[in-house]
């Protein structure tokens, strides 16, 4: 299912048969990924009365109550409303779901007690690139990032320069394999957030950021258009389903 984009004057084209999923899926487990402090997503049959939503337990259907917090349990997309008094909703932000993208990987570097993605690392792996959006992939990458326990960890963070940095390279997208682009214990100062909405001049309301997805090392470095797949809540958060389509030659 071959397809033909036009961006500009040139042409790019991609298999829309050859999805590369960068998201997590979310289980009601204990295994499930988790941060911020709170227990596990939960996904449980509904139950009322004498009735169990469960067909092995007598019901005609499956019907579950799904608890969890978008920002806690895995996947998500998120818009300036998250650090507003003001209620902005992801689901109003995002009004585009196809963008040019470049997926990076970037070993955090060390500062003080914490790891770190500075301007410069962004910087080298960008270089002079001009994209919509940016895939950052940190190392090392193991596969026990889909279930790992961030909480009192002090994970990797981006360091305020560098988001300033995507700003000013006109990125509008930037998605992450960590839990935050800030500091896990920072005071609630959200200097990378900040940086990247234009917290303190005018808001980048169009903008977004995407946190905890899983890039498998599968996948190349490069160039590559981006589907963000969002379930619509009208919240400043959302459980997303980030897509790569790499570009054929």
């Amino acid at each position: 299912m071959i397809t033909t984009i036009k961006i500009n004057t040139k042409n790019y084209k991609i298999d829309l048969s050859k999805p590369l999923d960068i998201s997590m899926p979310l289980q009601g487990k204990d295994s499930n990924v988790n941060a911020w402090y709170v227990g596990p997503p939960t996904i449980e049959p509904h139950k009322e009365g004498e009735f169990v939503g469960k067909v092995s337990e007598g019901a005609s259907i499956n019907f579950n109550n799904i608890h969890f917090n978008p920002h806690a349990h895995g996947t998500h997309t998120e818009c300036v409303g998250h650090i507003t008094e003001e209620f902005y909703s992801v689901n109003k932000s995002l009004s585009k779901f196809f963008f040019f993208a470049e997926l990076i990987t970037v070993a955090p570097e060390k500062k003080g007690d914490d790891f770190v993605i500075s301007k410069k690392q962004l910087q080298y792996a960008l270089g002079n690139k001009k994209r919509e959006a940016v895939v950052i992939r940190t190392m090392p990458n193991l596969s026990d990032k889909k279930s790992r326990q961030y909480s009192h960890t002090n994970p990797p963070y981006l360091l305020e320069e560098a988001a300033q940095f995507l700003v000013n390279k006109g990125v509008e997208h930037v998605l992450i394999d960590l839990p935050s682009v800030d500091k896990e214990k920072d005071e609630g100062e959200l200097l990378a957030h900040k940086a990247f909405w234009n917290f303190n001049g005018k808001l980048r309301e169009q903008a977004t950021i995407t946190e905890f997805i899983y890039v498998a090392n599968t996948i190349a470095d490069g160039r590559y258009f981006l589907n963000i797949q969002l379930a619509p809540f009208e919240n400043d958060a959302s459980p997303s389903r980030p897509v790569l389509y790499k570009i054929e030659d």
